[in-house]
């Protein structure tokens, strides 16, 4: 059974656990989420590199801006992974997709891909066929840019659907949402003893149905308290991180 991480470094850790077993089991499309909203995705990216080490100069990292990742490329030392930018309005390329994925790529990182760049995302998955992509912390459901209607059906059903959970973790008010492949979906409170597994989901459970497992597990309608991980978005703010 997946233990529950009692910091961002041991949560860090199983993300990298997961993504090797998803990519083991076949999964190409895969994503890695510590949905803490305060959190920003450089350090943790860097932390999660090791995962994907054995790849090499295979590895080719992207990020949405070419500030960010020249950032990267001062900050994180020296690496064998080359990594770009996805720029779109600052892009020049006509023909940008074919200029980003090559033939010699191996596997692709997207570090906190947005809505805004869904789209071309999209298109950059289908170029690597059947060579693995990994989401870092996206942000692609955003209803303002990708909409609600028709159009956001499509694009789920079409692309958003196809990408695996393979680590998520979510803080809650004095609970959490964890999924760790090869583990389902789990819903930990928080007592006196520390996080307790309360249940398992095999698909991620809506707001409702989580209300409705609260509601079993402590007996009453009342929420649950605030948790560690509730505290620790605050101090991430507090941090500016």
């Amino acid at each position: 059974m997946t233990d529950f991480p009692t910091t961002l470094d041991d949560a860090i850790a199983q993300a990298r656990t997961a993504t090797q077993a998803a990519m083991a089991a076949g999964y190409t499309r895969l994503q890695v989420e510590l949905a803490i909203p305060e959190l920003k995705p450089m350090e943790p990216a860097l932390q999660y590199l090791p995962a994907l080490a054995d790849y090499g100069s295979g590895l080719k990292i992207f990020f949405t801006d070419a500030g960010a990742a020249a950032l990267a490329r001062r900050d994180w030392g020296e690496l064998p992974h080359p990594i770009q930018s996805i720029d779109i309005a600052g892009s020049r390329q006509t023909n940008l997709v074919e200029e980003l994925i090559q033939p010699e790529d191996q596997i692709f990182l997207f570090v906190a891909p947005s809505s805004v760049e869904v789209n071309l995302v999209e298109q950059m998955c289908n170029a690597a066929g059947d060579r693995p992509v990994i989401l870092f912390n996206p942000r692609m459901e955003d209803v303002g840019t990708v909409g609600i209607g028709y159009a956001a059906r499509k694009l789920r059903e079409r692309f958003l659907n196809t990408i695996e959970p393979c680590y998520y973790i979510k803080p809650l008010e004095g609970a959490a949402l964890l999924r760790s492949y090869p583990s389902p979906w789990q819903v930990w409170l928080e007592t006196k003893e520390g996080y307790q597994l309360c249940a398992e989901e095999p698909l991620k459970p809506s707001s409702e149905q989580l209300d409705q497992i609260f509601s079993k597990a402590l007996g009453t309608n009342q929420a649950p308290r605030r948790g560690f991980l509730s505290e620790l978005q605050r101090i991430l703010k507090a941090l500016g991180q």
